[in-house]
């Protein structure tokens, strides 16, 4: 058996007697990765990365500066070195896949300053086969009690110019499409469009929002995030293009404060993923792995589902969300119309936006004049009159609460906004914080927000309440712990296709969107529109995807509640929609079959419960023909591969909702061979045949 922790020290070295070089190394269960952690001549705490015996992450420097205090990033002394193996198994109560192996091997070493003060700091990292983590954690000492973070410098130095997938370091929002470029021509400042979404945006500088994916010369793939965001600020990532470097820069406030503990605590981990193919990095568990375990154990009053609703509506224009609109959608006999399709087509949610009183320019702080309040519905709308009727009809509402980011109010409104789901029996709700926040000079992905969308976890545990959250603090695995915490938007999603002035989101955007976003967790995206020319709502706009792409992406774009938005009459009659209808929504086993990342990906997951398979593959705005093998299915068992595919002049510009259905028997030594349109797709449902 290999020894997978080599310490290169002396007792005189713990003892201080010596100025050599301390280098202790930890590696992956397999080997193929090498964690090297060292003190420089500085003694500055630094680590470098090798994968495969080539280093991927050069010397790099290990650090906090704090306020009104001496920085903590040199003149150290390690005084203990721990080491230790674990290779576990827990199962997810949903998500990806049933199982999740934990297998990792883990250092500590615990700093103390050789200066008077003898400030101590621990780092923690643990190295798996898929990529490595590492915290710091602050021992309870004397004389650091109070720790006021005005940055944390932790850097990432590359050994080369990569390829680069990558949104600006926005403190506010996510919703941007990815640029591909190198890294040394990133340039978020350039990108970054004040005025263009309803939040208030700010990036103080070249940085980039995590998850950051690369791909480098000899084809390694690497993606930069953290896990387990925990009353701390969310973390960009500073660019030094000349250099080849990136440094954590926090998300901090108008006091420039990034964040406030007491000691003892723990930061969340920084994270990089690696893997020799694309794929790898959406198999990869590492980021769930680096969280706690689950808290709450099973949540029997929470079921993956579909859901219908009263939303697309109002982007496209024939409803609105406030009362005194034309057309107020959120109404009783609307949403009963919802529940009748739902039930008939066996979709178990309906969500419900404009319900409640405040929605009158509810974007606009200065002019709104009544806020929200999460209890009291329109005149139109008869709640409890709804959620009765939903259950008569198998279908449960989902409840919805839009801030419009006035955490002050809403935080004085939780205790009776979630009794109010609890009496009325409502197991979900989908959260919103859009614009600004109140209080003034806090950002949405500052400590300030991640403790308040703790706060909604924890009082939606208390309640049996799920969280789909939208504007949200990034997904960073605590699903694992709070499975609570179903869904999150925290994307650039189907929406702008309906309203945005840039022509919508480009073909490519959900084949880069896995390998970067969705490796934090689930999205809530919405797929499934059929009417993908918007005709006649939005003349102007459109979705630039194939009918058989929006298909796909229910296998795609993981999460555990998948909306069927587009309005009910796109729906009825379609012969596509048995997919919507069939299509599972949580999973045994998911794999990624072929991929490249911004030009097409093709998934295929296993039904939890059943022994059906679903395929999803889409392309860019370049037509593709992909080979699928289907070794993945049971030996000896023939399946009904049902297809959902583009025709021969499907193309997503000028004839999107074209599509094909064929039918065939197959089996695990079956190739098929998918012929995508430019922006398509394709569908297919495996079932084992009778």
């Amino acid at each position: 058996m290999y020894k997978f922790i080599s310490l290169f020290i002396t007792i005189c070295v713990f003892f201080s007697c010596s100025e050599k070089v301390i280098e202790t190394t930890v590696v992956s269960p397999d080997e193929q990765i090498k964690v090297s952690f060292f003190l420089s001549k500085k003694n500055e705490p630094s680590y470098r990365v090798n994968f495969k015996n080539k280093t991927i992450i050069d010397s790099s420097k290990m650090g906090f500066e704090l306020k009104e205090a001496l920085p903590l990033n040199s003149n150290f002394k390690i005084v203990n070195v721990q080491e230790s193996t674990t290779d576990e198994t827990w199962d997810m109560v949903w998500g990806e896949d049933a199982q999740v192996r934990n297998h990792y091997n883990e250092l500590k070493i615990e700093l103390e300053e050789t200066s008077e003060l003898k400030r101590q700091l621990n780092i923690i990292f643990k190295v798996y086969n898929d990529g490595i983590g590492f915290r710091y954690e602050f021992p309870k000492q004397d004389h650091l009690n109070n720790a006021v973070i005005t940055d944390e410098n932790t850097e990432f130095n590359l050994t080369e110019d990569h390829k680069v997938w990558w949104i600006p370091g926005d403190w506010d929002i996510y919703e941007y499409l990815y640029n591909t470029t190198k890294f040394s021509e990133i340039d978020a400042l350039k990108y970054y469009e004040p005025g263009t979404h309803l939040g208030q945006t700010y990036v103080p500088e070249n940085a980039v929002n995590t998850p950051v994916t690369m791909k480098t010369n000899s084809g390694v793939y690497l993606s930069f995030h953290e896990a387990d965001l925990t009353n701390y600020a969310g973390m960009t990532l500073a660019v030094n293009t000349a250099d080849l470097k990136m440094k954590s820069e926090l998300v901090g406030n108008n006091e420039n404060i990034k964040v406030k503990r007491q000691t003892p605590f723990k930061t969340p981990w920084r994270t990089i993923q690696i893997s020799d193919r694309a794929g790898g990095l959406i198999e990869s568990k590492l980021i769930v792995n680096l969280n706690d375990p689950n808290t709450i154990g099973d949540m029997p009053y929470f079921k993956p589902t579909k859901y219908v609703g009263i939303w697309w509506d109002m982007h496209i224009g024939t409803g609105n969300w406030d009362y005194s609109g034309k057309y107020h959608a959120a109404n009783t006999k609307y949403a009963k119309e919802m529940i009748d399709f739902a039930s008939e087509h066996n979709i178990h949610g309906m969500l419900v936006e404009g319900w409640n009183i405040g929605w009158e320019k509810w974007w606009d702080k200065k002019n709104k004049k009544v806020p929200f309040d999460f209890v009291t519905p329109y005149p139109d709308y008869n709640l409890e009159a709804i959620v009765n009727y939903g259950k008569s009809k198998g279908v449960e509402l989902i409840m919805h609460h839009e801030t419009s980011a006035d955490i002050t109010r809403y935080e004085t409104q939780l205790d009776t906004a979630f009794a109010l789901m609890k009496k009325l029996d409502i197991h979900s709700v989908k959260t919103g914080y859009v614009g600004s926040i109140i209080p003034k000079g806090e950002y949405h992905h500052g400590q300030y927000m991640v403790n308040h969308y703790q706060k909604v976890l924890e009082k939606g545990v208390e309640t049996h309440v799920a969280i789909n959250a939208h504007e949200p603090i990034k997904a960073t695995g605590k699903r694992r712990t709070y499975p609570v915490a179903i869904s999150r938007e925290g994307v650039r999603g189907q929406e702008y296709n309906a309203w945005s002035k840039d022509g919508g989101n480009p073909p490519e955007h959900l084949t880069i969107v896995p390998f970067t976003r969705m490796l934090g967790g689930p999205i809530d995206y919405t797929p499934g529109i059929f009417n993908t020319s918007l005709s006649p709502y939005k003349t102007d706009n459109q979705i630039n995807t194939t009918l058989a792409h929006q298909l796909a992406l229910y296998v795609i774009l993981y999460s555990p509640v998948q909306m069927v938005p587009d309005l009910i009459v796109h729906y009825k009659n379609h012969s596509a929609f048995q997919f919507i209808k069939d299509v599972g929504v949580d999973w045994n086993a998911s794999k990624v079959l072929n991929a490249e990342i911004g030009d097409f990906i093709t998934v295929a997951r296993q039904e939890k419960g059943t022994k059906n398979w679903f395929v999803g593959c889409i392309t860019d705005e370049n037509a593709r023909v992909i080979k699928v093998g289907l070794n993945f299915l049971d030996e000896d068992q023939v399946y009904v591969a049902k297809l959902y595919k583009d025709t021969q002049d499907s193309h997503y510009m000028n004839n999107p909702e074209v599509y094909d259905i064929s039918e065939q028997e197959v089996s695990n030594k079956t190739v098929l061979e998918l012929k995508l349109a430019p922006g398509g797709g394709c569908a297919i449902s495996l079932i084992p045949k009778e």
